[in-house]
């Protein structure tokens, strides 16, 4: 039986986190970067439920505002890998052969390299940055994308009435868009759910070492390497900001999850 309450969880979260992201200038949270030297380390309070920093800015405030960043970049580098690893795995997967072997061996160098590393790799070279960090995820999510798609279609072309509709005189362009792509549409949704999902890992680990999103500008990683010095005296400066990290990953994986089972019935049937 499908879990339907899964997907919704899943997407209430992810709801209401890019809502609260969207709307954190408007919010009464005061401003993420102000430093109030008097109230360092002020632990949490009815007015700032979750503490102050070491700098005596809100925790709650970057808390919301890091989410702009942290949502911002996993949408965005799941959405480019979408763009570009899916129609290089429809072609790949259609056409085979020679086609094939041009498009998924450079991918398949890329995924050869540990995601973490490669990302670290391309923000060294390139420099730091939100922008620059969507994209470096994206060149690291375009192979994985592509190989979820090509194998989604290879699996889908030999259907029979994939044949029917060739039989009848469908040209390839109709098959593609008409019976193949959709039908390769629901892998490629759990997918990017699932990367998104990463994420929010990679650029809070990527903050955290020093080659993601810079200073002042709020994000989870940052505040994590800012707090781990200050754990015994003022823990609330990495619980909150790591709970932050748990709450969307936890909420893009149980989307995905109940993707799967909803999109795909004999998943579902099999739990």
């Amino acid at each position: 039986m499908t879990r339907a309450w899964v997907p919704l969880v899943g997407l209430a979260i992810v709801g209401v986190l890019a809502l609260a992201a969207l709307l954190a200038p408007s919010l009464p949270l005061g401003s993420p970067t102000d430093i109030s030297k008097d109230l360092a380390l002020r632990g949490p309070t009815a007015a700032e439920p979750f503490g102050r920093d070491d700098l005596g800015r809100s925790v709650l405030s970057r808390v919301i505002h890091a989410y702009r960043i942290s949502l911002g970049v996993a949408v965005t580098a799941a959405l480019l890998a979408v763009l570009i690893g899916g129609p290089l795995g429809l072609v790949a997967g259609y056409a085979e052969g020679l086609p094939d072997q041009l498009i998924m061996r450079p991918l398949d160098v890329l995924m050869a390299f540990p995601a973490v590393l490669l990302a670290i790799a391309l923000m060294s070279v390139f420099g730091t940055g939100a922008v620059l960090l969507a994209s470096a995820l994206a060149v690291v999510y375009t192979p994985v994308m592509a190989r979820v798609v090509r194998a989604a279609v290879l699996a889908t072309k030999v259907e029979v009435y994939v044949d029917g509709a060739r039989a009848l005189g469908a040209t390839v362009p109709r098959l593609v868009l008409t019976h193949i792509l959709p039908n390769a549409a629901t892998p490629m949704l759990v997918q990017t759910s699932v990367l998104m999902a990463i994420g929010i890992l990679i650029e809070a680990a990527l903050s955290f070492l020093g080659v993601g999103v810079r200073p002042p500008t709020p994000s989870l990683g940052l505040m994590l390497a800012d707090g781990r010095g200050f754990m015994l005296q003022a823990p609330w400066m990495v619980i909150f900001p790591g709970l932050a990290v748990m709450l969307a990953v936890l909420g893009f994986n149980m989307l995905a999850d109940g993707l799967r089972d909803w999109l795909d019935p004999h998943q579902g049937a099999g739990r």
